[in-house]
């Protein structure tokens, strides 16, 4: 195992906000710049998520402080950890407690944090595989963890799949196909139903349908369901979800309000799950980490992984909010 070495200094990508308003700017640091910790992290890798296309484009909500560094996750390797939890060299992961929104995140080549929000590297995999999962598959597995738990069998019948063809969806359905489910996708775009009938879709609807659903109680189809959209189109599903089902909410792409009625609840028995990837406790997140290197292996992610360089995440940050990027993009933060 490798035994990395202090930086005089590295680089960042650093948010910076100035009577001209926000932008990004690439940075010489050292190590002095870093936030309080006690673990200190080489980072090889972090990933794109459209939280971090939020933060990166300069809009408003994600970012509580500035200059900051965004990324919301990290992969790499343990410099030094003041606890003795973490070996020198020691692979390790990192997504959510506020890094790239509160305090500095992956997108630079070190990065000080607490131990105790440090995930190992599941045996057999790599920096790289983590992040072609990050956040957006992390919280795709904790959805589908939930509908499980909460008696979700491919038995029940199909399962909806919203947004299917960004992060979370994309790995919510090779989640899904993966554990035998009957996967339907829903997305806006229809020019990549064949990448979702790769990934194990059983049919891809367009995403003007489950909006188009306004009763208060629709015609029962879902046994269960991920929806990373919000909105009318979280409406939608949660009206058309089969008696006893649930439907694990877990993003805003499409709207943070919700307009539906009590009927599904309660003449149904939904269950309207909250997935929170930020705070999951360490326990759980292990879980799904261990879950995701079984059913996620590294050559089942290469044909729906993109890896580029740090010095392109402001224009991918543009293209993951234009609804341009599919599946996941790792990104090369520093030499492995």
């Amino acid at each position: 195992m490798s035994q990395p070495s202090l930086p005089d200094s590295f680089r960042a990508l650093r948010m910076l906000k100035d009577d001209a308003g926000v932008r990004a700017e690439f940075q010489t640091l050292t190590p002095q710049d870093l936030p309080p910790g006690d673990t200190l992290v080489r980072v090889t890798h972090s990933s794109l998520n459209y939280k971090d296309g939020l933060a990166v484009a300069g809009r408003p909500g994600v970012l509580k402080s500035y200059p900051i560094t965004p990324g919301i996750d990290l992969a790499g390797e343990v410099v030094f950890d003041e606890t003795g939890t973490y070996a020198p060299g020691q692979g390790v992961l990192l997504t959510g407690w506020g890094i790239g929104e509160r305090q500095d995140g992956g997108y630079a080549e070190y990065a000080r944090v607490r131990s105790e929000w440090l995930v190992p590297l599941p045996p057999g995999t790599d920096a790289g595989w983590a992040m072609s999962v990050g956040t957006a598959g992390f919280t795709a597995m904790l959805a589908v963890l939930s509908l499980e738990e909460h008696g979700v069998t491919p038995e029940r019948g199909e399962v909806l799949v919203t947004g299917a063809a960004g992060g979370v969806g994309s790995t919510a359905v090779a989640l899904l196909a993966a554990a035998g489910f009957t996967v339907t996708a829903s997305t806006g775009r229809r020019e990549e139903e064949g990448y979702l009938r790769s990934l194990g879709a059983a049919q891809v609807i367009g995403r003007e349908e489950l909006p188009a659903l306004k009763r208060p109680l629709e015609k029962e189809r879902w046994g269960g369901v991920v929806d990373s959209v919000g909105g009318e189109t979280l409406a939608g599903a949660i009206a058309s979800t089969r008696t006893h089902g649930a439907v694990a909410a877990c993003g805003l792409a499409g709207g943070s309000g919700l307009q539906t009625t009590v009927f599904p609840f309660i003449l149904r028995g939904v269950s309207l799950l909250g997935i929170d990837s930020v705070t999951c406790p360490t326990p759980r997140r292990r879980a799904a980490w261990e879950r995701l290197a079984r059913d996620l292996p590294a050559e089942r992610l290469a044909d729906v992984t993109q890896v580029r360089p740090l010095a392109d995440v402001p224009a991918l940050a543009e293209q993951i909010l234009a609804g341009q990027v599919r599946g996941r993009t790792v990104i090369a933060v520093s030499p492995a």
